[in-house]
């Protein structure tokens, strides 16, 4: 019996260290696969298209300040995690191969090997199924529409093979974001000045992303151009593009300003809209005076900046009435 247990001892220790159960060696590989999930799906863009459709949830319950209850606002919050989840996966599937060839990208998930083909296409499937399946249980119309909700996000990855117009294809599936929300929370009940509301500020959407999306592009320009991937920079050169992305965002200034004319809000949305003004003139200072490497900045930190000042002074006009009145 002791040189069984001596036995053993010796071979504990000739195992070592790294094959010895470690405490809490669960729980990180755990963390660790739900980071590795987040960053595939770039989960921290969802800040992007969050804010806008919070705000047309809000606009859309306006008659009870803004709250369309727990469990409608819970649903809505699935239905954009199950969206973007679907899409961004399309996106990395349809795209793995330019992705491998491309310097900035070739780090990807798929490229790289860490999530397998079959873990892509599957979390495709799964979300989905899901934004189908919380359709059906936010209302009838969703439901019938969320399969073409599920065609206009995933048709976005594969528009870069035939037109240089991808731009206004990914901004026209983010622009969904609000009008989805909106009608979660009214159904078929929308009235002629809701549509209008809610075409406006989609449109306002469509060319806010189109213009980031164009400056965001700048950085694939050479790639795009030797591979036969078409984009706006690769089609008008650089310089036309920026003024494009430029063109694109004053169009998305003057459709919020006519969105808050037609919510009739007041001075704090004004003052937000001179905000995201002043965001989108710095975004094209640094794409034209400065490196491509502050692209990332311009893309990332000022457009969440604007989506979230935006969900701001929407919710304070909402929540908060009276004062200044913005008029027709």
């Amino acid at each position: 019996m002791n040189s069984e247990r001596t036995s053993n001892a010796t071979l504990a220790s000739r195992v070592g260290p790294q094959l010895r159960p470690r405490p809490g060696g669960f729980w990180r590989g755990l963390v660790s696969s739900v980071v590795e999930w987040l960053s595939f799906i770039r989960f921290s863009h969802t800040v992007f298209a969050l804010p806008f459709a919070l705000a047309g949830m809000a606009v859309a319950a306006r008659e009870n300040r803004g709250w369309p209850g727990w469990r409608t606002f819970g649903l809505i919050l699935a239905a954009m995690v199950s969206a973007r989840t679907c899409a961004m996966a399309f996106n990395r599937i349809v795209d793995r191969h330019f992705d491998a060839l491309n310097p900035r990208t070739a780090h990807r998930h798929l490229p790289t090997g860490r999530i397998s083909l079959t873990a892509a296409w599957t979390l495709w499937t799964l979300s989905g199924a899901g934004l189908v399946a919380v359709s059906w249980w936010l209302n009838p119309l969703c439901f019938v529409l969320s399969p073409v909700a599920l065609f206009v996000i995933c048709f976005y990855s594969v528009t870069k093979r035939f037109t240089p117009y991808t731009h206004l294809f990914l901004g026209a599936a983010l622009g969904l974001a609000p009008v989805g929300a909106w009608l979660a929370v009214k159904g078929g009940d929308v009235t002629w000045l809701d549509g209008l509301r809610m075409f406006v500020l989609a449109g306002s959407v469509v060319f806010w992303v189109a213009g980031f999306d164009i400056i965001y592009s700048l950085q694939d320009y050479e790639f795009d151009r030797r591979h036969g991937l078409h984009s706006l920079p690769v089609a008008w050169g650089p310089k036309n593009a920026l003024l494009a992305a430029f063109l694109s965002h004053m169009l998305m200034m003057a459709g919020l300003l006519l969105f808050g004319l037609l919510c009739r809000f007041r001075v704090a949305y004004l003052a937000g809209w001179f905000i995201i003004l002043v965001c989108v003139l710095l975004e094209h200072w640094i794409a034209r005076r400065r490196s491509l490497n502050w692209v990332q900045t311009a893309f990332f930190r000022l457009n969440a900046l604007i989506s979230v000042v935006f969900l701001a002074v929407t919710l304070a006009e909402v929540v908060f009435q009276g004062g200044f009145r913005l008029r027709f």
